[in-house]
């Protein structure tokens, strides 16, 4: 219940926000759950629904930036993960609470980036975001700030942000794969938390 709880919540941010599944569900999921089986479930809930958004996206986004963003991650996302891999499951429920606490805050108060949107700039962003996704599941706060400062318009912001975020659930599907660290019996329950 209490897991199914946060996915519920989360889901109401997410169709409000289009971002946010990952701050809210992560914090409830590493609290019943190891870290490989949270990411596990958050990766099924999180990856089928929005989906059905992939043609609207590519038509408002700017799907270049997404691969650069995407490029920024495959390199990061396996770092990430090797230091997930590396720590004691409590050390992985308080960073992951920490890590979303700490992004709630910065993005409630309004930090955003306010200069131009360079290459290496989305690379990097994107670099910063798949670290982030591999070691604690949270990749979209590091874009999110960078494109709800930007001129593009608030369409191309959120296809933007729905890209990225299926890029890099896919990214970490294939690196937990790789190394062997999904948990099946986690995909069921992901399917559960749909």
């Amino acid at each position: 219940w209490f897991l199914a709880l946060g996915a519920v919540i989360a889901g109401i941010v997410r169709g409000f926000a289009g971002f946010g599944t990952a701050m809210i569900y992560l914090p409830f999921a590493a609290q019943v759950l190891g870290p490989f089986e949270a990411l596990t479930t958050l990766i099924v809930k999180d990856l089928i629904v929005p989906l059905m958004h992939v043609p609207r996206a590519l038509r408002d986004g700017h799907p270049k930036d997404v691969l650069r963003l995407g490029v920024g991650a495959v390199v990061t996302v396996p770092l990430g993960v090797l230091v997930l891999s590396l720590v004691e499951p409590v050390v992985f429920r308080w960073a992951v609470s920490v890590v979303a606490l700490v992004l709630l805050v910065m993005l409630a108060a309004g930090v955003r980036y306010k200069g131009r949107l360079t290459p290496p700039l989305i690379y990097g962003t994107g670099g910063l975001g798949g670290f982030l996704a591999g070691s604690v599941g949270i990749p979209g706060p590091p874009v999110i700030m960078l494109y709800m400062a930007s001129t593009l318009p608030t369409k191309a912001v959120r296809a933007n942000n729905t890209l990225y975020l299926i890029l890099a659930d896919i990214i970490l599907i294939g690196v937990l794969a790789w190394n062997d660290y999904l948990v099946a019996s986690a995909f069921l329950l992901g399917v559960l938390m749909i």
